[in-house]
């Protein structure tokens, strides 16, 4: 990769560390987690750091703190399915996207020391720390919480619950088994993600609750049309030996895309969704206690007689 193109995916990884990742644990309800979110800023800062650090000893070492925190949040996802013991679509991609980090910082970790894990090169390191950021951790998240909310017995929505998650693990596994392998998690990432896009557009978006959450909903949506075709197009022309984009060229499109217009959009409309939540059930709790309260006086005459 040319230096533009290593400068623009660190600033998706800087994204992905500082705005994605603690946005996204804000919305898992799971107990324990909030503490990791809570302190995330001390995995994310030397992880920032370890960016614009020349590779060695202490690059890598601001990495490994990071490659920490990944940890600490990949376990609750065992802690999470021993509590739940339930491969519900909806909770296999949460416990995709509570494990996903995890990869993104080994990567880093390896990257920054200039150590070709398991024989791949440092770019193609720096190239999966971003991608297990938003398409391991932020995709899964998403289909996760989608498919939570829509009606129940939505298909599509059960679809994409599980697709975003095969086909991450595709991808993965076609880093080894080679680049049909990677076409094959292309094909059923992008299919899963445009069920995402699908039923957030059909049934969300509509009863986003204000103006500015239907927008961000939108656009989540739509950006996804595009994005994930660049995908197929890269992975497919890698596969069968066709023309297609350059890394340059798939970092300043598919990668800004999704970063910008899908996983930012996306975590901060659902943000607001959590936020309209919480503040409908305190409503809801506030007036059980009025009502609680005027009754009380007529309550304790009644005792008095």
């Amino acid at each position: 990769m040319g230096k533009g193109t290593t400068e623009l995916v660190d600033l998706l990884i800087l994204l992905g560390m500082g705005a994605v990742v603690p946005l996204g644990l804000a919305l898992i309800d799971e107990p324990g987690l909030a503490r990791v979110h809570r302190f995330w800023p001390i995995a994310a800062v030397p992880g920032a750091l370890s960016l614009w650090l020349p590779r060695g000893g202490l690059a890598t070492g601001s990495a490994v703190l990071y490659a920490l925190g990944t940890l600490a949040i990949a376990l609750h996802a065992p802690l999470r399915l021993a509590r739940s013991r339930s491969l519900a679509p909806a909770e296999v991609a949460v416990l995709t996207a509570l494990a996903a980090p995890s990869v993104a910082g080994v990567a880093l970790v390896a990257e920054r020391s200039g150590y070709p894990l398991f024989g791949f090169e440092p770019h193609i390191l720096a190239l999966t720390v971003p991608h297990f950021h938003y398409a391991g951790f932020t995709a899964a998240l998403v289909a996760g919480l989608v498919c939570r909310t829509v009606r129940p017995g939505s298909g599509a929505a059960r679809c994409a619950a599980l697709s975003v998650p095969a086909g991450t693990l595709l991808v993965l596994a076609g880093y080894f088994l080679g680049n049909w392998w990677q076409f094959a998690g292309a094909a059923v990432l992008s299919a899963g993600m445009w069920l995402v896009g699908l039923v957030t557009w059909r049934e969300l978006r509509p009863r986003g609750g204000d103006r500015a959450t239907a927008r961000l909903l939108a656009v989540s949506s739509a950006v996804l049309a595009l994005t994930m075709v660049l995908a197929l197009w890269w992975a497919l022309g890698r596969a069968a030996g066709l023309p297609h984009p350059t890394l340059t060229w798939m970092a300043a499109t598919h990668g800004v895309g999704n970063a910008l217009g899908f996983a930012l959009c996306a975590l901060l409309a659902w943000r607001r969704i959590a936020a309209g939540r919480t503040g409908a059930d305190r409503a809801t709790a506030g007036r059980a206690g009025a009502e609680r309260v005027t009754t009380t006086p007529t309550e304790a005459r009644e005792a008095a007689r």
